[in-house]
Parts: C-alpha cells; sequence; structure tokens
C-alpha cells in the first residue's frame, strides 16, 4: 500500500484487511477487502486476483475511488456546479 500511497497521497487509515480463497487448486482466486477511513467517511472496497498481492491493491485502489467519489459529492465548489 506504500507504493500506492507514494503516487496518490492521501490521509486515508486503513481499519480492514482480509484476504480469503475464491477457489481453490494451484491457480486459486485471492479475494481481499479492504476499508479506509478518511474524515469520518468509510468505504469499502474488493480485489480479486490469482496474485495475493495484486488482488490486495486492487481492493485498496478500489477504496481510495469511492474516496474520491465522496470528496467530490461533499465539497462546497462541487455542489456549487
Amino acid at each position: 500500500f506504500n507504493a500506492i500511497h507514494a503516487i496518490f497521497p492521501h490521509t486515508a487509515e486503513l481499519r480492514l484487511f482480509t484476504v480469503g480463497a475464491v477457489t481453490e487448486g494451484t491457480d486459486a482466486q485471492a479475494k481481499c477487502s479492504v476499508r479506509l477511513e478518511e474524515d469520518g467517511k468509510l468505504v469499502d472496497g474488493q480485489g480479486a486476483d490469482t496474485d495475493t498481492i495484486v488482488a490486495a491493491a486492487r481492493a485498496y485502489i478500489h477504496a481510495l475511488n469511492k474516496l474520491l467519489v465522496k470528496r467530490t459529492r461533499t465539497e462546497p465548489a462541487a455542489l456549487a456546479s
């Protein structure tokens, strides 16, 4: 998550991180869930991939995208448009 934070600086804090298997076997899919909190706003993100690191990164980016949407909806400049 530090690499993603370096590319996209933010103040969100990781509140939950879970990893599970969607399928079994050598080509098993990992499913990751992430919960982030920023300024009292909670968002969840999910990601899946055969590579657990990729699944985790997808979940983290999914949650960050949701935070961006929440920021846009609550900023006064966005409301004036």
